[in-house]
């Protein structure tokens, strides 16, 4: 009798706890696997893609215009296309949410845009057709680059407008500014007038960088009615570090390349009444002889002044001011201030010099009587980098 009832108590225990685990299988508040439910709610989250930009249909688009995508998945692929098959890649930017096209559309011209996006298995594409309008009243822009060539680790990328860009136009015309650089590298915009903005890193380029610039203004309103005549490319390399140190106290320049000493040489700087402006400045050009003439900037030759050729020429200032052979100064040379504001060196020392230089290399003077002036020569290293950055429309106050 007792087995009897041990096995009538097993059994109801069995019972009562199927009855349990069947219970909470199936209440609301009871198990469940999580991937399953994630992969259930993901798949029931719809994939939004949108493009913002010209409307539908729209014609007369801007040829420089770009396009605002949203998708709250991943942008598999974009590309334009345009009427006669042609296929117009292009890239992200402004934070990853506007498709840029490559190159400068063309006008009057139908094109296609098609972007496809996913967001798990699910996959969505979106077109826009458009028609970009006729060429306006256009203004020729100049980009001072070196396309192609090494160049020193103060060079900036500077940019000349044949319209004075209004403050209201500015931040729009800057963002159609694209410098890239690899490695990669911080840097900024200054405009100093309406008509001129230059770009510089926050330190001295690293010797080795690439870098490439396309000034995608083409087609692009810089004014009023006036529009930019078409886009610019160019790319260069920076090449070696070589800064040199003009000080007026010993009348000593002294030349480091790569962050080494390699070379001391005497110098006469100008004399008080013309003397060679302080500060940082990048070598504008070079030239292996010049006719360097005083009236250009007000000596005539009646009142001491000059006309003669110079040789091994290396340009710093616009207006004028130079390291060149100077074999009339050699006795003064590390001793005496005697130039119209020039450096003089001696002619086997110019040479040497000449030689060494490429556009973009540094020559900071320090001690002498006057400042170089703003925009005379490419000064932007003069600028602390909050100062620079200020000068820009994106970054703070642009001027005026």
């Amino acid at each position: 009798m007792r087995r009897r009832r041990n096995s009538r108590r097993f059994l109801l225990v069995f019972a009562l706890l199927g009855l349990l685990l069947t219970t909470a299988c199936t209440s609301s508040g009871g198990f469940y696997t999580p991937g399953s439910h994630a992969k259930s709610s993901k798949a029931l989250a719809p994939l939004r893609l949108s493009i913002a930009g010209p409307a539908a249909g729209a014609t007369g688009v801007s040829v420089a215009t770009e396009f605002p995508i949203t998708t709250s998945g991943t942008v598999t692929s974009a590309s334009l296309v345009a009427s006669d098959g042609t296929r117009i890649s292009g890239s992200f930017a402004r934070g990853d949410r506007t498709w840029i096209p490559d190159t400068q559309l063309s006008y009057r011209t139908k094109y296609r845009l098609e972007v496809s996006a996913e967001q798990g298995r699910i996959s969505k594409g979106r077109t826009l057709n458009f028609t970009t309008g006729g060429r306006g009243r256009t203004e020729s822009s100049e980009l001072y680059a070196p396309d192609g060539q090494t160049v020193g680790v103060g060079m900036p990328v500077v940019v000349k407008f044949g319209v004075s860009v209004p403050p209201s136009r500015r931040a729009a015309v800057e963002r159609r500014l694209f410098v890239t650089a690899q490695p990669a590298t911080e840097g900024a915009w200054h405009w100093y007038s309406g008509s001129e903005v230059h770009y510089r890193p926050k330190e001295y380029w690293k010797p080795g960088t690439k870098v490439s610039v396309r000034l995608g203004t083409g087609g692009l309103e810089l004014a009023h009615n006036r529009f930019g005549y078409s886009d610019r490319l160019a790319s260069f390399t920076i090449g070696s570090q070589v800064i040199t140190k003009v000080d007026n106290a010993s009348h000593t320049a002294s030349v480091y390349k790569d962050g080494e000493l390699i070379k001391q040489l005497p110098v006469s700087l100008g004399k008080p009444e013309a003397p060679t402006s302080s500060g940082i400045h990048v070598v504008l050009e070079k030239s292996a002889d010049k006719i360097f003439d005083s009236e250009t900037f007000g000596l005539s030759h009646a009142d001491g002044g000059y006309k003669l050729k110079v040789y091994w020429d290396v340009r710093f200032t616009w207006g004028g001011e130079f390291v060149h052979a100077a074999p009339w100064s050699t006795a003064d040379q590390g001793k005496r201030n005697v130039s119209h504001g020039c450096v003089n060196l001696s002619t086997e020392n110019a040479q040497w010099f000449y030689d060494l230089s490429t556009v973009g290399d540094l020559v900071e003077v320090v001690g002498t009587e006057t400042k170089v002036t703003p925009g005379d020569g490419w000064t932007d290293w003069n600028f602390n980098w909050d100062e620079f950055k200020a000068g820009g429309a994106l970054n703070g106050s642009a001027a005026p």
